[in-house]
């Protein structure tokens, strides 16, 4: 039996002997803003392929860990669908093609790995004759095991828009035994007898947003070999969750649950889904996303809940996943060894998710129970959409389940009416924000990228650079000399100017020839390696070739330079005092503030901001050196340096090191020692998504601006306390006792002016065969007024039903009070004021003993207090 780790081992080695570089996967969190998640091997490549940049590899070879949820309704239900899944995958840029890649698959597969040829399928593009003739006389297929499909199954794309072409697929065959038992089945048919192993792409045109093909500037290839697939066969397993890779993760599961894998085909699905689930959550959560409501955070929470649920249905009723996750970890980390440096970050999202949702979960499910047989009492068999979004919306419970629980239930939901009310939701509360590493290149800066080659950056060491001037772009198009007023584009051979990258903002600058001088008000990468300075001619002229001196605006670099390294101090001081799950999930610097995004789970007290503050102060008053060095990401990564989230590297790699405490990738611009940055102040802590927090923060004299601010503000508090500035504190909480002793006194003022109309309240008590009724307008300024008379005619008038009105400016107020033996008798204070409440144009409730009402017809309550009269009449009449 072949272990999952010699599949993967024996297929990089395979390409690599054919002059493949092995390549480490990337995140599931791509960088392309087109894509919610890292679908196959090629998204890391996508920009090669699309002829954006130029690769450093023409061959390369991986193995990339994907999330796909297109299927997520299949899983646990075939033999063969996940939603997370390792792809084996290898890519020519323009190198080789079907000539080559087609003879290789095969021989991979039933030489190395030893395939029976007789098990063995083919498919190919309904109209690829140059496929179908390599399979058939260059690799001997019997052409009988070559099957043409359409573009629904033999066409592949990474998205709507981008790269694409035809694929050839392979397929093993498990024999008739394991089909639909239909004579015409064959390779495309949905039973489990055919199992797609190897997808070859063959990548060659574009796919436009009209749909419009056209051709890639090369021919390349691009393939997925599933691992968990491959696993299944040649372990000898009818499924890819009975394999080493998942088959200890089903193991967990029916432990804690009690229920064995293949006592029953319903908890078998319920087994497969969570064991197939929580890996998926366990990398995502390791790769940075965090549970919300939208984009991926969304695929995160839903796989995670969908989990949840069918172990609730195994009956595990406690919190579960990260015992799970535990499982997953100790399979995987040899190939992600960064999993078990997550660990205890992915179990506190993990587990904060899961508790979250178990409450949400046990009240929905009973609500939803309640709906279900309601409906089918009425011989319904759908679900409405307002209560489905109900659900939803006031208590959290997913859709996907509500149609999920439906659907078993034998009923269907109204999903027109839920997405229209979805829609408008969204419609008021959705924000957008876009973040990209770089903006998208035009064919200029492809053609200027090509001619010129990369912009080499002096500005670590230098604030100013002679060079030359390479290129001048003015409306995306190349010119050979600007003049005075002229917004254009430079392209320098070497500059100081930093180019907005990981999340610093670009310098200001200057560049000047002979002939003329510029200012530069920012500078981009449209391009990796390419440098563009965007500036407005100011005096002269400039001309393509001409020597030029470019400088850095050298203040506002140094604000910049101080913002940034005290955000770098600041990463080490939460995760220091708060906990090391902490994970930068965005960052921001230019040269007044710094804004530092960050995974948590709740709001940092004052007291642990203060803490932090004081950390970060204490190293920049340490006068520590803050030091670079270059050396390849994979030495780094084993040194133990933090990359970032959502930063992109190359092989080679800046490390910064603040003294001997922090060590962390980063290309931007630093200070020499940490006291250049002079001072810290945190200025505000906020939530910006679910359980991510966001700290601002402003260093130097805007730092200690800040403290100015605060120290005026207390000055001036302080005059009009007349104190002095250490008592406002104490001056303040003495003037609060007193406004509520002054209060105090004048509720009880209150009580006692409404005493005096005590006596003559009485004197109009009404007895109505044996029910004592006070029922008059009295002077009061709000429900509390109408509450004292009350408080004082239960001691003087006990056992009388009291209604008393009260109108202030444009109010009308109504309050009612029962006493215990008129209840007995059926009597009730909140009916009586709904029957009266409409007369003063308004509505209220209460208790049988007390309700009260508010309204804006002053004039109707003469007319409510009569019709309480009369109700308490007919009511009396009626019970006698």
């Amino acid at each position: 039996m072949m272990k999952s780790s010699e599949i993967k081992k024996s297929f990089l080695s395979f390409f690599e002997k054919r002059g493949h570089k092995v390549l480490p996967s990337s995140s599931l969190v791509p960088d392309d803003p087109t894509l919610l998640l890292t679908t196959a091997g090629m998204v890391q490549f996508k920009p090669i392929f699309q002829g954006d940049i130029k690769p450093e590899f023409t061959r390369i070879t991986t193995v990339q860990k994907c999330c796909r949820t297109t299927d997520i309704e299949k899983v646990g239900h075939t033999a063969r669908h996940l939603t997370f899944f390792e792809m084996l995958g290898n890519f020519s840029f323009g190198d080789y093609y079907k000539k080559e890649m087609i003879p290789w698959a095969w021989e991979f597969l039933t030489k190395d790995l030893g395939l029976d040829p007789n098990h063995l399928w083919v498919s190919v593009f309904t109209d690829d004759d140059e496929a179908f003739k390599i399979w058939k006389d260059d690799v001997g297929v019997d052409p009988k095991r070559i099957v043409r499909l359409g573009e629904d199954s033999n066409f592949w794309s990474a998205g709507p828009v981008g790269p694409c072409g035809p694929c050839s697929e392979i397929h093993y065959d498990f024999g008739k035994e394991r089909g639909c038992k239909n004579e015409d089945c064959t390779v495309g048919c949905d039973c489990d007898r055919f199992l797609e192993i190897w997808n070859l792409v063959f990548m060659q045109y574009y796919r436009s947003e009209d749909g419009k093909l056209t051709d890639l500037p090369a021919k390349n290839i691009d393939t997925g070999f599933g691992v968990e697939r491959a696993a299944s066969i040649l372990q000898g397993v009818k499924t890819n969750f009975e394999t080493d890779l998942i088959g200890p993760i089903i193991d967990k599961i029916s432990a804690l649950s009690g229920v064995n894998y293949g006592a029953a085909e319903k908890s078998d699905i319920s087994l497969k889904i969570i064991a197939d689930h929580i890996r998926a959550v366990t990398f995502l959560i390791n790769d940075g996303v965090i549970p919300s409501n939208e984009g991926r955070g969304y695929v995160l929470r839903r796989l995670l809940r969908r989990a949840i649920r069918h172990g609730r249905l195994l009956g595990i009723d406690e919190g579960f996943a990260f015992e799970v996750a535990s499982v997953v970890i100790d399979l995987m980390r040899q190939t992600y060894p960064d999993l078990k440096d997550n660990l205890d970050y992915v179990k506190r999202i993990m587990v904060s998710e899961e508790e979250r949702f178990l409450s949400t979960l046990k009240q929905g499910l009973g609500i939803l129970d309640n709906i279900i047989s309601v409906e089918r009492s009425k011989e319904s068999a759908m679900i409405s959409g307002d209560l489905a979004f109900q659900l939803y919306d006031t208590y959290g419970f997913p859709i996907e389940l509500t149609r999920e629980i439906a659907q078993e239930n034998g009923f269907s939901v109204d999903d027109k009416l839920f997405k229209e009310l979805m829609a408008g939701q969204r419609a008021k509360a959705k924000a957008a924000r876009v973040d990209s590493a770089f903006e998208s290149a035009g064919q200029v800066h492809l053609t200027a990228l090509d001619s010129f080659g990369k912009t080499e950056f002096t500005g670590y060491n230098s604030a100013s650079q002679e060079t030359v001037v390479l290129g001048i772009i003015k409306d995306n198009d190349f010119i050979e000399r600007a003049g005075e007023g002229d917004e254009v584009e430079i392209i320098l051979k070497e500059t100081p100017i930093y180019a907005e990258k990981g999340g610093q903002v670009a310098d200001h600058g200057v560049i000047e020839t002979e002939t003329g001088r510029l200012l530069v008000n920012h500078a981009f990468y449209p391009a990796p390696d390419l440098i563009v300075h965007k500036a407005r001619v100011l005096s002269g002229h400039i001309e393509e070739g001409q020597r030029a001196t470019a400088s850095i605006d050298i203040s506002r670099r140094a604000s910049i330079c101080r913002n940034h390294t005290a955000t770098h101090i600041l990463h080490w001081a939460l995760s220091n005092a708060l906990g090391r799950h902490i994970k930068q999930a965005g960052s921001s610097v230019d040269e007044e503030k710094l804004r530092f995004d960050f995974t948590h789970f709740e709001a940092i007290p004052p007291s642990t901001l203060r803490k932090v503050e004081k950390m970060v102060n204490e190293k920049i008053m340490a006068n520590l050196t803050v030091s670079f060095h270059e050396t390849s990401l994979e030495a780094a990564k084993a040194a133990g340096v933090i990359a970032l989230f959502g930063e992109k590297y190359g092989e080679t790699v800046r490390v910064l090191e603040v003294g001997d405490f922090s060590r962390e990738l980063c290309g931007g611009t630093h200070v020499s020692a940490t006291s250049d940055i002079g001072l810290f102040k945190i200025a505000a802590e906020s939530s910006i998504a679910a359980n991510t927090r966001r700290v601002e923060a402003t260093t130097a004299l805007l730092a200690l601006n800040e403290f100015y601010l605060e120290e005026d503000e207390l000055k001036a508090a302080a005059a009009i306390l007349r104190c002095g500035d250490f008592e406002v504190a104490k001056r303040t909480q003495a003037l609060q006792e007193a406004l509520k002793a002054a209060e105090k006194r004048a509720a009880d003022l209150k009580r006692r002016l409404a005493g005096a109309d005590i006596d003559g309240l009485i004197s109009s008590t009404q007895s109505l065969r044996g029910v004592e009724l006070i029922a008059q307008i009295v002077q009061a300024d709000d429900i509390d007024g109408l509450r004292s008379f009350v408080d004082i005619l239960k001691e003087k008038a006990a056992g009388a039903l009291v209604v008393l009105g009260a109108s202030k400016d444009d109010r009308a107020f109504l309050l009612a009070h029962v006493p215990l033996k008129l209840i007995e008798k059926g009597f009730d204070a909140g009916e009586i004021i709904k029957e009266i409440s409409p007369l003063i144009g308004g509505g209220g409730g209460g208790r049988k003993e007390m309700a009260q009402a508010g309204g804006k017809n002053p004039g109707g309550l003469e007319a409510a207090i009569e019709r309480a009269v009369q109700y308490v009449r007919k009511k009396d009449e009626g019970s006698s």
